[in-house]
């Protein structure tokens, strides 16, 4: 019906409906589509990167150029597509999950969405005025601080505002699973992504401050004259690296934390079976974010900081693996001996242990800080961290889109296609990734533009980067899959997986208000509960009775605009101060609609019951 309805009010319409919503399921398509996108172009950002190292004295790129690549690649692939995905993906189910209409400030949640997206687009516009970032997406001082032109400006303004949404986001995440959870869901019955979702939550609020505090000074030291990080002039360039991995580190496991929650959910579904050990991956999930604050340092053991510390740091580590460890067996346990259906999602997941315990292990080996002395600034890292974030969040990323893409969407992507994408993504995955680490070992160092011949570095570097196309390939065929699913397919059921927990209670996609009445939680894995004592659907935990509903609003995005407009007067008013005009304007706006948001009241709407009946009678007659 709403497609159709969409078709008749036309594009205009559809628009302004996706500029103002604060539905969580449209602002879960709006961070998939951006994420999407951005996802697209860090990869077209490490095909150029691939193509310059494909052999040795390439040309391909400039070495400038080749700077600001990897220094993009990395923000980019970070910042702009691995988060948003996720946002989406958290955005998309955790309501749905705990039983709610709603997250606790749906206003916050389209502000944390257009604050990411403006921050993101004032990242990308570096590359048409005059040289995108190039001091890595470390952006390590004093090579930050005396790069010239305004590439490292931007990333500071982009990283700022975009950053300033993920917070919101996640203060408006803790609270929702805090506040909104149905009759019956208490803490020990969420399903594994909520669960890993408020500890995600909870990462944020306390890492992303670091980053703002990181930036803040950077800022100060490149556009108001500051010398925070100039030891010529009594600064502390290190200070930087410590505020960039007090935030860095747990982002890492932020990045990391809502796929395992996703695998935990999938494994279970397709396994026929309830989690195994669910208690202690709660735990497990619990002990990395909370040991994940403890081990920024082992980014920095060949800065000097003695060896007791670097020490403390490597023991905090190895430490860290054993909840990790922990996850890796209950997820096998739970297959084993399940009824095993192996679709795109669960193909996706099985790859992710393989992948992900090879990351793991390098990881171990790194956090030796003797042995990291070796491995410190070589293509071991590279491959190290690629092992974690491609074969877990992007695995993770996967395999979750084809769990619940019914859904966000009704449609069931297409799973011959699905497993299609799967294989020259993953066997081009582990030629690009695995060859690096024995580069490393051979002496490849980092963030280098070129190799020279006669090295013995030729070979690896030609499998690498047929590996890199052979992703790509995948990524394609992925997305073919979208289009193809959206045009032809059939819609499906609420429940197309046989699912296990609330959010496979209601329609797809989902009316809304979500649940015409809040169900009643009667144990963890909700929906089997029913099912086993042959119920079609959840026990209501109210009468059938009007629902309130927030109202949409423009403001989040003309708060968002403000900041953009002004992000550029701040970075251009080095040049000439005429340029400050735009950040009066620009914050002038953004306060002016904050202003408006604090006067003006915004009481909702109700769904009346008469409604909710016909829904209910149409729901039935389907």
């Amino acid at each position: 019906m709403s497609t159709a309805l969409a078709q008749n009010r036309g594009l205009g319409a559809m628009i302004w409906d996706y500029l103002t919503t604060v539905d969580h399921k449209k602002i879960a398509h709006l961070y998939l589509v951006a994420g999407g996108f951005f996802f697209l172009i860090g990869g077209l950002e490490a095909m150029l990167i691939r193509i310059q190292l494909m052999k040795p004295d390439n040309d391909f790129i400039s070495a400038g150029l080749y700077n600001e690549m990897i220094t993009m690649h990395g923000t980019t692939m970070i910042f702009l597509a691995a988060m948003p995905l996720i946002f989406a993906l958290m955005n998309a189910v955790v309501p749905l999950q705990i039983g709610a209409r709603d997250v606790a400030f749906p206003f916050l949640n389209s502000l944390g969405f257009w604050l990411f997206l403006f921050g993101g687009v004032i990242l990308n516009v570096s590359w048409f005025t005059g040289g995108a970032p190039d001091a890595g997406w470390t952006n390590y001082a004093p090579l930050s601080t005396v790069s010239p032109g305004h590439g490292v400006d931007y990333y500071v303004m982009g990283l700022q505002i975009s950053g300033a949404g993920t917070l919101i986001g996640g203060i408006n995440f803790l609270v929702t699973i805090v506040n909104m959870r149905a009759p019956g869901m208490t803490y020990m019955r969420m399903p594994l992504f909520t669960w890993a979702v408020f500890v995600t939550s909870a990462l944020i609020l306390f890492a992303f401050p670091a980053l703002t505090v990181g930036l803040f000074l950077m800022m100060f030291d490149r556009m108001f004259g500051s010398v925070f990080f100039d030891t010529a002039a009594g600064g502390n360039a290190i200070i930087w690296e410590h505020l960039f991995w007090i935030f860095g580190h747990p982002e890492v496991y932020i990045l990391i934390l809502p796929l395992f929650g996703a695998f935990s959910d999938i494994f279970s579904t397709f396994s026929k079976k309830r989690l195994f050990g669910y208690s202690a991956m709660v735990f497990a999930t619990v002990l990395i974010g909370f040991l994940g604050f403890m081990v920024w340092a082992h980014h920095m053991f060949t800065v000097g900081m003695g060896p007791i510390a670097n020490s403390i740091f490597a023991v905090a580590t190895m430490a860290i693996a054993v909840p990790t460890g922990i996850k890796i067996f209950n997820w096998m346990f739970t297959m084993w001996g399940g009824n095993i259906r192996m679709t795109a999602a669960m193909l996706w997941s099985v790859a992710f242990i393989p992948s992900f315990t090879i990351g793991g292990m390098t990881g171990v080996m790194l956090a030796a800080a003797a042995a990291d002395y070796q491995y410190h600034d070589t293509y071991f890292v590279v491959g190290h961290f690629h092992y974690v974030i491609v074969g877990g969040v992007v695995f993770g990323l996967f395999a979750a889109l084809h769990y619940w893409w019914p859904k966000m969407f009704g449609k069931i992507l297409n799973e011959k296609l699905g497993k299609l994408a799967f294989w020259p993504f993953f066997i081009g995955f582990h030629l690009t990734f695995f060859i690096q680490h024995f580069l490393g070992l051979m002496g490849m160092p980092r963030r280098y533009w070129v190799f020279l011949e006669g090295q013995g570095l030729e070979a690896g570097n030609l499998i690498s980067t047929i590996g890199a196309f052979l992703m790509a390939i995948g990524t394609v065929i992925f997305l073919v899959n979208v289009v193809y699913t959206s045009v032809k397919a059939k819609k499906v059921s609420g429940d197309p997986w046989d699912g296990r927990t609330l959010e496979w209670s209601i329609p797809s996609p989902p009316p809304h208000y979500n649940f015409t009445q809040t169900p009643l939680v009667r144990g963890l894995d909700p929906l089997w509960v029913e099912k086993s004592e042959g119920k079609k659907g959840m026990t209501p935990a109210e009468p059938l009775g009007d629902i309130h509903m927030p109202n949409a609003s423009i403001l989040p995005f003309l708060i968002s605009l403000g900041l953009f407009i002004a992000g550029f007067g701040f970075i251009y008013q080095v040049d000439n101060k005429a340029w400050l005009i735009l950040v009066f304007l620009g914050m002038g706006l953004t306060l002016g609609s904050m202003l408006t948001r604090s006067l003006k009241d915004d009481l909702g709407h109700h769904i009346h019951k008469e409604e909710l009946e016909k829904d209910l009678e149409k729901g039935a007659g389907e």
